[in-house]
């Protein structure tokens, strides 16, 4: 596995920048990633501290920095078009470092859910415009490689992010994870700042216009590939939404695991991470389209035999829980980063707007989805896996139809 991941880097005379940029590409969608787990162990901290006690509106905590991700990109993806890549980020880091520090003086739920609203909305400048580098460097089968090296790394994070958060919670407080966060954006941010060159390139720069948005639109409209890949992605996302916002009280409340409860999510959370490297090494001899397939009627099999295991029943136990998380995840793994290069592909000619309207669009469906099957998943937790059955077979069967047509 080794060997594989290091042939990525050693194909050419500039492997170690190919590694560093990989690397710093993850780093920079990491701080997402930071933002939203590491305060998982801390939200029954968080809701006592504002005044919250139920765990539906301390999902709000986690769901609320997704939409702000979603409604951000439709603001930093045009700047990026116009400005460059780098000026974008460097203000949406700004802007989470004020954010950040909302939260942390938060007294009220409304206060914090606007707080982290805001820092989805910073967070979606690292976040969309990592996206539109990797497009403006690479393209097709190559950039999904990347991408899904990027993933690999980046996959660390919510692995680690759970457990440093206890450990912090253990020692400090909730609102020292918060600080944690500012130091790890902070460090990135020079890291950006001294070792990343602008990648946009002059010709491709579009003046900035009350019509940049709108015709960044109507050329995407063109595009049925990349609009049926941006449902798909909004439909994967939402499902999966439901998992990080419920995660908490699953295991801590419907399991009593407080204490295990990072460790559980760091493990899930690998099965992510070893199907996203395989994608990596396996994308090139499939292809996107194929692996799409493939993991989609995976993820559709395994959340319908849940269903029809436990439809009648309590929660299982812990280890057979934990082994249909595991084999759903590892689906999902081979998804997100071919589904987003798919609907990229088409559109490099506009990345930044692109990738802004992308982002925007699967936010707008999957937080609405998250949010009310999340309402759902109280005393088990097989209104989740009905969440990923109806999402998979609706994402399944535009993917046929789609596919039938291009055919």
């Amino acid at each position: 596995m080794n060997q594989l991941f290091l042939s990525l880097f050693m194909n050419n005379t500039n492997s170690k920048i190919r590694l560093e940029f990989v690397v710093l590409m993850a780093s920079l969608m990491s701080i997402v990633a930071l933002s939203i787990d590491a305060i998982l162990p801390a939200l029954s901290d968080i809701g006592l501290a504002i005044h919250s006690q139920s765990p539906a509106d301390n999902q709000l905590l986690i769901i609320m920095i997704f939409m702000g991700l979603g409604v951000g990109q439709l603001l930093f993806g045009p700047l990026s078009d116009s400005f460059g890549r780098k000026p974008i980020v460097y203000f949406g880091l700004i802007l989470f470092f004020i954010a950040s520090l909302i939260c942390v003086f938060s007294k009220s739920l409304e206060l914090m859910v606007f707080g982290r609203l805001l820092q989805g909305i910073a967070l979606s400048a690292p976040r969309t415009i990592s996206i539109s580098i990797v497009r403006d460097s690479y393209k097709g089968d190559h950039m999904a490689r990347i991408m899904s090296f990027v993933m690999v790394i980046f996959i660390l994070v919510p692995v680690l992010a759970p457990a440093l958060g206890k450990l912090i919670l253990d020692y400090y407080n909730w609102q020292a994870i918060f600080y944690a966060q500012l130091v790890f954006a902070g460090v990135v941010g020079i890291w950006f700042w001294k070792r990343q060159p602008e990648t946009l390139k002059k010709e491709y720069k579009a003046p900035f216009s009350n019509h940049l948005f709108v015709d960044g639109l109507r050329e995407l409209l063109k595009f049925r590939e990349t609009l049926v890949f941006t449902v798909i992605s909004g439909f994967v996302t939402g499902a999966f939404m439901v998992y990080l916002s419920s995660s908490q009280h699953i295991f801590e409340n419907q399991y009593g695991l407080k204490e295990e409860f990072p460790y559980i999510f760091a493990g899930l959370a690998i099965t992510v991470g070893l199907a996203t490297f395989s994608n990596g090494a396996l994308v090139m001899r499939f292809g996107m389209r194929k692996l799409v397939l493939i993991a989609l009627i995976s993820y559709c099999c395994i959340s319908i035999s849940y269903i029809l295991l436990f439809w009648s029943t309590g929660n299982p136990s812990l280890t057979v829980l934990l082994s249909f998380m595991a084999l759903q995840f590892f689906a999902i793994g081979f998804l997100f980063g071919n589904i987003n290069a798919i609907a990229m592909e088409p559109i490099g000619h506009i990345a930044g707007i692109g990738a802004a309207i992308i982002g925007f669009a699967s936010m707008l469906i999957a937080v609405p989805l998250a949010i009310v099957i999340g309402q759902f998943v109280n005393a088990t937790v097989l209104p989740m896996f009905v969440g990923f059955s109806a999402c998979g077979v609706a994402s399944l069967s535009i993917f046929v139809m789609v596919m039938k047509k291009k055919c």
